[in-house]
């Protein structure tokens, strides 16, 4: 086994674990997660980090996928904890694993930074939910501020093979709205105690466009 393999197996889940369950990182979540209700699918659901943040008395099902074993143990391990029922499932968000027009409610944090196709993702996300529903993002991505801009395009090659793919110059908001939804973006700023490069979040709701 190579380095890059051992790192992409081993340390990557360790650094996104500790990554994405920081302090300002979990503010975060807790904006957004209690929104979502019924029938409800998480794309990177590794780590279980929002799990703790779910109203489970308005959900009535929990499905998630991530392409990460060890990421989807400790997954499992949350949803042991929380003691609920959860289909957590070995996957991509290019081709989700779950029916047209399934959920209410799809959540998606820190995930569409890494995914090898953004467009592609969001098609299948726009796919299982039902008329209607609801997309949730939290999203770290391109500064709006020309100079912090600047330095994630530097910084970008070779951020991405340390932070498993993770790229900085993904534009959140704009992105989802281009993927067939109505867009309201709830809110846009810096994480506190963060490099600025790393630090631009985006979160909103967007609802299935046409439907």
């Amino acid at each position: 086994m190579g380095i890059g393999s051992w790192w992409d197996r081993h340390g990557v889940p360790r650094v996104i674990k500790l990554a994405c369950s920081g302090g300002s990182i979990r503010y975060y979540r807790k904006q957004l997660i209690p929104l979502a209700r019924g029938r409800v699918f998480e794309l990177g659901c590794g780590g279980g980090i929002n799990q703790a943040f779910y109203d489970a008395s308005a959900i009535t099902e929990y499905a998630g996928i991530d392409p990460n074993a060890k990421l989807l143990d400790y997954a499992r391990d949350a949803a042991r904890e929380k003691g609920w029922e959860a289909d957590l499932r070995a996957g991509i968000g290019e081709a989700i694993p779950f029916e047209d027009d399934r959920f209410d409610t799809v959540v998606c944090t820190y995930t569409l930074c890494s995914v090898q196709d953004p467009a592609r993702v969001l098609s299948e996300m726009r796919r299982i939910l039902k008329p209607g529903g609801t997309l949730l993002y939290l999203e770290h991505g391109a500064s709006p501020d020309a100079d912090v801009a600047r330095t994630q395009r530097r910084i970008e090659p070779v951020w991405k093979p340390i932070a498993g793919g993770c790229h900085l110059t993904r534009r959140v908001s704009e992105t989802v709205a281009r993927g067939g939804f109505a867009t309201e973006q709830l809110g846009g700023e810096y994480a506190r105690k963060t490099p600025r490069f790393a630090g631009w979040m985006e979160w909103g709701r967007a609802v299935k466009d046409g439907a």
